[in-house]
């Protein structure tokens, strides 16, 4: 793939998903800032990305952080091609158990602050680029422990249609990529031990129809499908979840 001459911004960029979809770009020619808040994962990302990335400490629910961040991308991009908003946080909790700190962690991250990091950003994203949202496969239906964080992604993907409508004028398309059980370092959920995570990987492998996590790259790749590629596709959500948000049943 070649990205020459393009520039692009990933909230959440410096692990997992937001880092492998940097690394595709950075591969094929594009300049690219990337945020995170974790010190090793930011420099995990400064040596891997190397000198065509700038990466950035920036908490997506500081409203001043944001700013900081239009700023700074302004002030060494002056416009953008493509802002991939890929900040989750999921806190599994029955709902009985959710109090009032993990359901504001989730919305702060995943909802509010999409939204004005979108809000933000968007002046700086030159007309005909594109815009993607990491939504989630339990963005949709129910699972137990899930509630606010479903709710969260759920929200995100109404805030998502609303901005490929209001971005329309500008020749802004706006998608939303929806991963399923994905192999990244944390699986998406803060908290988790070693041990945790295998087994969460584990349930990935026996519940989803493809019978295995997907990839950070699998997920990078559809990312920049949307970002790209998909040149006539706006509003549009594009489920990578190895079939199991469409609820298909493997061959016994």
């Amino acid at each position: 793939m070649h990205y020459e001459r393009k520039s692009a911004v990933i909230i959440g960029g410096t692990h997992g998903m937001g880092l492998a979809t940097a690394k595709l770009l950075v591969e094929g020619g594009a300049k690219v800032v990337v945020t995170g808040r974790n010190s090793m994962n930011i420099e995990g990302a400064k040596a891997m990305l190397g000198e065509a990335a700038q990466v950035v400490r920036s908490d997506a629910a500081d409203m001043k952080d944001i700013e900081a961040l239009g700023a700074f991308v302004g002030q060494h991009f002056g416009q953008i091609d493509f802002l991939h908003v890929n900040v989750g946080v999921a806190e599994l909790e029955p709902f009985e158990q959710v109090t009032e700190a993990s359901y504001d962690r989730q919305f702060a991250v995943n909802t509010r602050g999409a939204f004005f990091t979108i809000q933000r950003l968007s002046s700086l994203i030159r007309d005909g680029g594109s815009i993607v949202t990491t939504s989630s496969v339990a963005d949709e239906g129910a699972e137990p422990g899930m509630s606010v964080y479903s709710a969260t992604k759920a929200a995100l993907v109404s805030f998502s249609s609303a901005f490929a409508v209001e971005l329309l004028p500008r020749g802004i398309r706006v998608n939303v990529v929806s991963p399923g059980f994905i192999d990244t370092p944390t699986k998406g959920v803060a908290g988790m031990s070693d041990d945790e995570r295998l087994a969460f990987k584990a349930i990935g492998d026996q519940v989803t129809p493809m019978k295995r996590n997907g990839t950070a790259e699998e997920v990078a790749r559809a990312v920049l499908f949307l970002a790209f590629d998909a040149t006539f596709t706006t509003g549009a959500k594009l489920a990578v979840d190895g079939g199991l948000g469409q609820r298909i049943s493997a061959p016994s």
